[in-house]
């Protein structure tokens, strides 16, 4: 049972530089010919939009066991205290406070974040940090979930 699901989607506006580029793929190769052209057009859309497609198909899913982050998995029983970030804190632990034997699933185009503690001794992380678009949400529902 699925308590929790997020998509970390990327905005549609990026998708205008895909466009961008299979129309000038489409100039590179209008010497060739119209056809080629228009194919050249077709592929570049095609590939562009599906590297953006798998880079915003990033999922964030609590069940009543586990908390899945992207390809990472975690027991509810391993995550400590979540703490959300504001868009300067997220920031901050991107970069000048981020460890670097903590887990992250970020994506930049979500400005905040969710900052969970991990205790798993088999695992060094010190903490898991969440791109996530609500994250009062998904403290209350890995709260709810723990329980």
């Amino acid at each position: 049972m699925r308590l929790y699901e997020e998509r970390l989607g990327v905005p549609r506006r990026w998708f205008w530089p895909a466009v961008l580029l299979g129309v000038m793929a489409a100039f590179v190769l209008l010497p060739f010919g119209l056809a080629v052209a228009a194919a050249g057009l077709g592929t570049a859309l095609a590939l562009a939009a599906l590297g953006l497609r798998l880079y915003g198909a990033a999922r964030i899913e609590v069940t009543g066991t586990h908390l899945t982050a992207g390809t990472l998995r975690f027991p509810l029983g391993s995550l400590g205290l979540a703490e959300i970030l504001d868009a300067e804190e997220a920031f901050l632990w991107r970069t000048r406070r981020a460890d670097v034997r903590s887990v992250m699933l970020l994506r930049s185009y979500v400005p905040t974040a969710l900052r969970i503690e991990l205790h798993d001794p088999d695992d060094p992380a010190p903490y898991l940090l969440l791109s996530t678009r609500q994250p009062t949400t998904l403290m209350a529902v890995l709260a709810f979930a723990r329980r």
